[in-house]
């Protein structure tokens, strides 16, 4: 038996110089390292992630994905139908599928599926985004400024949420966009449309990010480093965008990523029900809304549903992921 001091015999004896370096720089991990390190173990958030990513490709090169695998999503293709039978059904098996028309094509007119569902991911992703963005910054300002400054601005904030929670979003949504005309404000045609859908749910749906602002603010204006600077005179503004708002940016994120699938589905709703953008300008939910007159034809439904399940889904998953690896509490 040896001490801790000795040296085993026919061992070879330790470098003072090795045992004082060590085994090397010891460095620090950020906040965001960390989230980012337990973000790689979640696979199932990683492949939702790599599945945003190719979403978001494919609406940005719409045009040449199309110009490579497709044909013009508004380009008629009437020698496809089957004119004599009646149905107006396409030619061919699993509604004229073949490597022209990778998706098949669509009764009566045979428009190229594949194309209209590549380009319909550009409105829907565009609304989406916007109309997040729109409702992360109304919704943090807001919850912000009430869960900072406290007494009759958070009553009064508080209760403005509840009114515009209690509003009748969709009932209000059909009937603002079936009254909009077709020149307003400057814009017109698919633009207006779209800024009008960007406007109605993005500003109706910032109560929801603004009540979770508000309870993270609440519960970080009582912190030190909040109690330092106000000791070293800090003034209010300083604090609220410097040292709560980047505390913020994890729920921020979180909630943004997971308010994004919401707000897919609620343009693919207005889609569906003839009140968002026009035809025949492609989009999942007016792809749905024509495909109701032909249920007989299930490959003409099921391939924007497809589209909208996998976008919402790769979504969600991706957002649950990063709430994860943003919670520190997570191990």
């Amino acid at each position: 038996m040896t001490t801790p001091l000795e040296v085993e015999p026919g061992a070879a004896a330790a470098d003072p110089e090795a045992v004082l370096k060590g085994v090397g720089k010891i460095e620090g991990r950020s906040l965001g390292q960390i989230a980012w390190i337990r973000l790689k173990r979640d696979k199932i958030a990683i492949a939702g992630a790599v599945v945003v990513v190719l979403l978001i490709l494919m609406a940005v090169f719409a045009p040449w994905i199309v110009k490579l695998l497709g044909s013009p999503p508004n380009e008629f293709h009437q020698d496809l139908i089957d004119t004599k039978g009646g149905t107006l059904a396409p030619l061919g098996k699993f509604g004229g599928m073949s490597s022209e028309h990778l998706m098949g094509i669509e009764p009566l007119n045979g428009r190229d599926i594949f194309s209209r569902v590549v380009y319909g991911s550009r409105i829907s992703l565009l609304i989406a985004f916007f109309a997040t963005l729109l409702s992360v910054v109304i919704g943090t300002t807001m919850g912000i400024i009430a869960g900072f400054f406290g007494g009759w601005v958070d009553a009064f904030i508080s209760r403005l949420m509840d009114v515009f929670l209690a509003f009748p979003l969709l009932v209000f949504a059909i009937a603002l966009a079936g009254v909009v005309p077709d020149d307003a404000f400057g814009l017109g045609g698919d633009t207006l449309r779209i800024s009008v859908l960007v406007f109605v749910i993005g500003f109706f749906n910032w109560p929801y990010i603004g009540r979770i602002i508000r309870g993270q603010t609440l519960s970080l204006r009582e912190r030190e480093f909040v109690d330092a600077s106000r000791s070293l005179g800090a003034r209010k503004p300083y604090i609220l965008i410097t040292e709560l708002l980047p505390n913020l940016m994890g729920p921020i994120l979180v909630y943004a990523t997971l308010l994004i699938p919401t707000n897919i589905l609620f343009e693919a709703a207005l889609s569906f029900l003839g009140v968002g953008v026009r035809p025949p300008t492609a989009t999942w939910g007016g792809m749905l809304s024509d495909a109701v007159a032909y249920y007989t034809m299930p490959h003409f439904m099921f391939w924007p549903g497809m589209a909208i399940f996998i976008t919402v889904l790769a979504f969600n998953l991706f957002g649950d992921g990063l709430r994860d690896a943003l919670d520190p509490r997570a191990r």
